[in-house]
């Protein structure tokens, strides 16, 4: 992996962090993408002092932000020729109903339309780098979830775990359309559930279900557990060529049958498409 360039978002924290440490000591060039620029510098600089690789840089955005998106992706291409491997892996979960600058509900804007167009725009970057993978993470909970195109902005009956669950359906679909349109080209699209890790995700989740988080907290998955496939789909010779499944624990699993329905996911990168170009043009 030495040669490789591989770009990780939300690495300053939780399973971001160590999936940027891992691959760090492994030699990679590994580009750190946080919100928080002084959160990213120190998480930088323990990556680089743990691992004595001065390769890892911090590049900043908000993925609440779907022009800070762009512009990352715009930074990306300007200064590297070659991008081996994204992780898609910055998140968000909202108690409370919230909008972005761009109009969009928080969870959906963050955890979808983020990976969408930071994807869409480096994807020419990841075919000429082939071969080349995308990994993106997702979660159990899309298990029970449905698209609502009818209100993707939760107007009508909001609850964070809602939110956050279509946030996840919308995270496979992305994935199984993504592969199928880089059939050939060399790059791979593969989604992943880390687990229930204790990270700071759900910081947000209020009433009885907050408190019910924070007393199993110390019984979740470590982050490094949680990592544990992200890493191996980003980097693994096992994985080579694998495309268009979900994994759990490095094993392909299914997801829920709304997943696999071709006019959902052709609808929804559309539609994805369609807020995106409202939002930024």
């Amino acid at each position: 992996m030495n040669d490789k360039i591989c770009l990780v978002t939300g690495a300053n924290s939780g399973i971001g962090k160590v999936t940027a440490k891992v691959l760090a000591a492994g030699g990679v060039t590994v580009i750190m993408v946080c919100r928080n620029r002084d959160k990213g510098e120190a998480a930088r600089h323990e990556i680089v002092g743990k691992t004595r690789n001065e390769n890892v840089e911090l590049m900043i955005a908000d993925f609440s932000d779907l022009r800070q998106v762009r512009r990352l992706a715009a930074e990306v291409k300007a200064k590297y020729s070659r991008l081996h491997t994204l992780v898609n892996n910055a998140g968000a979960y909202n108690g409370k109903r919230m909008i972005t600058a761009d109009g969009y509900e928080m969870t959906f804007a963050v955890n979808h339309l983020g990976y969408f167009l930071l994807t869409v725009e480096l994807l020419d970057l990841l075919k000429s780098s082939a071969p080349a993978r995308i990994v993106n993470v997702a979660s159990e909970a899309h298990r029970n979830s449905h698209i609502n195109f009818d209100d993707l902005n939760l107007e009508n009956g909001y609850s964070g775990w809602k939110a956050y669950a279509q946030s996840k359906l919308a995270n496979v679909l992305f994935t199984y359309k993504l592969a199928s349109k880089l059939e050939g080209t060399g790059a791979t699209a593969n989604c992943m559930h880390p687990g229930f890790v204790g990270t700071n995700i759900f910081n947000h989740v209020k009433g009885i279900g907050g408190k019910i988080v924070r007393l199993i907290t110390p019984f979740m998955r470590t982050p490094e557990k949680g990592a544990d496939t992200v890493i191996w789909l980003a980097s693994s010779p096992e994985v080579e060529g694998i495309t268009g499944r979900y994994f759990i624990d490095r094993k392909d699993r299914q997801s829920n049958q709304e997943s696999y329905n071709v006019a959902i996911a052709s609808r929804l990168w559309e539609v994805s498409e369609e807020m995106i170009r409202a939002a930024v043009g």
